[in-house]
Protein backbone atom coordinates (compact mmCIF):
# COMPACT_ATOMS: atom_id res chain seq x y z
CA UNK A 1 0.00 0.00 0.00
CA UNK A 2 1.31 3.45 -0.85
CA UNK A 3 2.64 5.32 2.19
CA UNK A 4 2.02 8.75 0.65
CA UNK A 5 -1.74 9.47 0.92
CA UNK A 6 -1.80 11.37 -2.38
CA UNK A 7 -0.80 8.14 -4.16
CA UNK A 8 -3.66 6.10 -2.71
CA UNK A 9 -6.39 4.95 -5.05
CA UNK A 10 -9.77 6.39 -4.00
CA UNK A 11 -12.92 5.97 -6.05
CA UNK A 12 -14.53 9.16 -7.31
CA UNK A 13 -17.95 7.49 -7.54
CA UNK A 14 -19.92 5.01 -5.45
CA UNK A 15 -23.36 3.57 -6.16
CA UNK A 16 -26.23 2.24 -4.08
CA UNK A 17 -29.68 1.01 -5.06
CA UNK A 18 -31.02 4.56 -5.27
CA UNK A 19 -28.03 6.87 -5.27
CA UNK A 20 -24.92 7.90 -7.10
CA UNK A 21 -22.23 9.28 -4.79
CA UNK A 22 -19.54 11.33 -6.51
CA UNK A 23 -16.92 13.84 -5.54
CA UNK A 24 -17.75 17.54 -6.07
CA UNK A 25 -16.40 19.15 -9.19
CA UNK A 26 -16.13 22.58 -10.72
CA UNK A 27 -19.58 23.91 -11.56
CA UNK A 28 -21.46 22.05 -8.78
CA UNK A 29 -21.82 25.25 -6.76
CA UNK A 30 -25.41 26.07 -7.84
CA UNK A 31 -26.56 22.56 -6.85
CA UNK A 32 -25.04 22.92 -3.39
CA UNK A 33 -26.35 26.44 -2.97
CA UNK A 34 -29.92 25.44 -3.81
CA UNK A 35 -29.87 22.54 -1.34
CA UNK A 36 -28.30 24.63 1.44
CA UNK A 37 -30.81 27.47 1.05
CA UNK A 38 -33.67 24.99 1.15
CA UNK A 39 -32.28 23.36 4.31
CA UNK A 40 -30.88 26.40 6.10
CA UNK A 41 -33.38 26.38 8.97
CA UNK A 42 -32.64 22.75 9.82
CA UNK A 43 -28.89 23.20 9.46
CA UNK A 44 -28.87 26.27 11.69
CA UNK A 45 -30.61 24.32 14.44
CA UNK A 46 -27.16 22.86 15.24
CA UNK A 47 -24.77 25.84 15.24
CA UNK A 48 -22.13 24.13 17.35
CA UNK A 49 -21.96 21.15 14.99
CA UNK A 50 -22.43 22.99 11.69
CA UNK A 51 -20.78 26.40 12.13
CA UNK A 52 -20.52 26.87 8.34
CA UNK A 53 -24.33 27.06 8.16
CA UNK A 54 -24.27 30.25 10.25
CA UNK A 55 -22.80 32.20 7.35
CA UNK A 56 -25.10 33.67 4.72
CA UNK A 57 -25.18 31.20 1.82
CA UNK A 58 -24.00 32.39 -1.58
CA UNK A 59 -23.26 30.89 -4.97
CA UNK A 60 -19.64 31.93 -4.61
CA UNK A 61 -19.27 30.17 -1.25
CA UNK A 62 -20.88 26.99 -2.59
CA UNK A 63 -18.66 26.96 -5.67
CA UNK A 64 -15.61 27.58 -3.49
CA UNK A 65 -16.61 24.59 -1.35
CA UNK A 66 -16.88 22.39 -4.44
CA UNK A 67 -13.48 23.42 -5.79
CA UNK A 68 -11.79 23.10 -2.40
CA UNK A 69 -13.39 19.67 -1.96
CA UNK A 70 -12.12 18.61 -5.39
CA UNK A 71 -8.61 19.73 -4.39
CA UNK A 72 -8.87 17.94 -1.04
CA UNK A 73 -9.87 14.75 -2.85
CA UNK A 74 -6.72 14.92 -4.96
CA UNK A 75 -4.59 15.47 -1.86
CA UNK A 76 -6.59 12.78 0.04
CA UNK A 77 -7.03 15.14 2.99
CA UNK A 78 -10.84 15.03 2.90
CA UNK A 79 -13.20 12.90 0.83
CA UNK A 80 -16.52 14.60 0.12
CA UNK A 81 -19.27 12.86 -1.83
CA UNK A 82 -22.47 14.38 -3.17
CA UNK A 83 -25.43 12.00 -3.33
CA UNK A 84 -27.71 12.18 -6.37
CA UNK A 85 -30.95 10.28 -6.97
CA UNK A 86 -31.92 8.46 -10.15
CA UNK A 87 -33.18 11.73 -11.66
CA UNK A 88 -29.88 13.49 -11.03
CA UNK A 89 -31.14 15.64 -8.14
CA UNK A 90 -28.75 16.39 -5.27
CA UNK A 91 -30.28 14.89 -2.14
CA UNK A 92 -27.47 14.72 0.42
CA UNK A 93 -23.80 15.11 1.13
CA UNK A 94 -21.50 12.86 3.14
CA UNK A 95 -17.77 12.94 3.74
CA UNK A 96 -14.77 11.34 5.34
CA UNK A 97 -12.62 13.86 7.23
CA UNK A 98 -10.19 14.09 10.16
CA UNK A 99 -8.30 11.42 8.23
CA UNK A 100 -5.31 9.61 9.69
CA UNK A 101 -4.00 7.39 6.92
CA UNK A 102 -1.41 5.75 9.17
CA UNK A 103 -4.15 3.79 10.98
CA UNK A 104 -6.26 4.37 8.83
CA UNK A 105 -9.14 6.07 10.65
CA UNK A 106 -11.79 8.55 9.58
CA UNK A 107 -14.69 10.63 10.81
CA UNK A 108 -17.86 10.61 8.74
CA UNK A 109 -20.16 13.61 8.37
CA UNK A 110 -23.43 14.06 6.55
CA UNK A 111 -26.47 16.22 5.92
CA UNK A 112 -29.60 15.85 3.79
CA UNK A 113 -31.63 18.52 1.99
CA UNK A 114 -34.96 19.31 3.63
CA UNK A 115 -37.25 17.99 0.89
CA UNK A 116 -35.58 14.56 0.86
CA UNK A 117 -35.40 13.85 4.56
CA UNK A 118 -37.16 10.89 6.21
CA UNK A 119 -36.72 8.74 3.11
CA UNK A 120 -33.73 6.72 4.30
CA UNK A 121 -31.46 8.37 1.75
CA UNK A 122 -28.94 9.76 4.22
CA UNK A 123 -28.48 6.39 5.89
CA UNK A 124 -28.13 4.75 2.47
CA UNK A 125 -25.40 7.19 1.44
CA UNK A 126 -23.55 7.03 4.76
CA UNK A 127 -23.76 3.24 4.88
CA UNK A 128 -22.18 2.96 1.45
CA UNK A 129 -19.39 5.41 2.29
CA UNK A 130 -18.63 3.63 5.55
CA UNK A 131 -18.66 0.26 3.75
CA UNK A 132 -16.23 1.60 1.16
CA UNK A 133 -13.95 3.07 3.81
CA UNK A 134 -13.64 -0.32 5.50
CA UNK A 135 -13.51 -2.52 2.41
CA UNK A 136 -11.79 -0.21 -0.06
CA UNK A 137 -9.63 2.08 2.07
CA UNK A 138 -8.66 -0.34 4.82
CA UNK A 139 -10.21 1.66 7.65
CA UNK A 140 -9.75 0.30 11.15
CA UNK A 141 -12.00 2.89 12.79
CA UNK A 142 -14.74 5.24 11.61
CA UNK A 143 -16.29 7.70 14.05
CA UNK A 144 -19.10 10.22 13.90
CA UNK A 145 -19.85 13.15 16.18
CA UNK A 146 -23.45 14.21 16.77
CA UNK A 147 -25.08 16.75 19.04
CA UNK A 148 -26.72 14.86 21.89
CA UNK A 149 -30.08 16.46 21.01
CA UNK A 150 -29.81 15.78 17.28
CA UNK A 151 -31.86 12.60 17.31
CA UNK A 152 -32.05 12.37 13.52
CA UNK A 153 -28.26 12.31 13.11
CA UNK A 154 -27.90 9.88 15.98
CA UNK A 155 -30.46 7.59 14.33
CA UNK A 156 -28.41 7.60 11.12
CA UNK A 157 -25.29 6.60 13.05
CA UNK A 158 -27.12 3.76 14.73
CA UNK A 159 -28.81 2.61 11.53
CA UNK A 160 -25.47 2.12 9.76
CA UNK A 161 -24.12 0.01 12.63
CA UNK A 162 -22.17 2.51 14.70
CA UNK A 163 -22.14 2.13 18.47
CA UNK A 164 -22.37 4.95 21.00
CA UNK A 165 -18.98 5.10 22.73
CA UNK A 166 -19.70 8.02 25.02
CA UNK A 167 -20.96 11.55 25.51
CA UNK A 168 -18.58 14.49 25.79
CA UNK A 169 -20.23 17.06 28.05
CA UNK A 170 -19.91 20.77 27.24
CA UNK A 171 -17.75 19.79 24.27
CA UNK A 172 -19.01 22.57 21.97
CA UNK A 173 -20.52 26.00 22.38
CA UNK A 174 -22.90 27.89 20.13
CA UNK A 175 -22.28 31.50 19.01
CA UNK A 176 -24.81 32.48 21.70
CA UNK A 177 -22.77 30.82 24.42
CA UNK A 178 -24.90 27.72 24.90
CA UNK A 179 -22.85 24.63 25.76
CA UNK A 180 -23.67 21.39 23.95
CA UNK A 181 -22.94 17.75 24.62
CA UNK A 182 -21.50 15.68 21.79
CA UNK A 183 -22.11 11.96 21.24
CA UNK A 184 -19.28 9.84 19.88
CA UNK A 185 -20.35 6.98 17.64
CA UNK A 186 -17.93 4.56 16.04
CA UNK A 187 -17.46 1.30 14.22
CA UNK A 188 -14.19 -0.61 14.09
CA UNK A 189 -12.85 -3.43 11.97
CA UNK A 190 -11.53 -6.40 13.89
CA UNK A 191 -8.89 -8.60 12.30
CA UNK A 192 -9.32 -12.37 12.44
CA UNK A 193 -8.38 -15.43 10.46
CA UNK A 194 -11.87 -15.55 9.03
CA UNK A 195 -13.67 -12.87 7.01
CA UNK A 196 -13.25 -9.57 8.88
CA UNK A 197 -16.24 -8.00 10.58
CA UNK A 198 -16.92 -4.46 11.63
CA UNK A 199 -18.14 -4.17 15.17
CA UNK A 200 -19.47 -1.60 17.55
CA UNK A 201 -21.64 -3.26 20.16
CA UNK A 202 -22.92 -5.41 17.26
CA UNK A 203 -21.73 -6.38 13.80
CA UNK A 204 -21.67 -3.70 11.14
CA UNK A 205 -23.91 -4.64 8.20
CA UNK A 206 -21.53 -4.87 5.24
CA UNK A 207 -23.16 -4.72 1.82
CA UNK A 208 -22.44 -7.62 -0.50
Amino acid sequence: MNSDPILRDVLRELRTDRLLLRCPQEGDGPLIHEAVVETLEQLRAWPASLPWAMFEPSLAASETFCRESAAAYIKRTELVYLAFDELGSLVASTSLHAINWSVPRFEVGFWCRASRQRQGLTAEAVSELVRYAFEGLGAKRIAALADEKNLASRAVCESVGMALEGVMRNERVTPNGVFCNTCIYAAVRCESSSAPTVTGDSSFPLRS
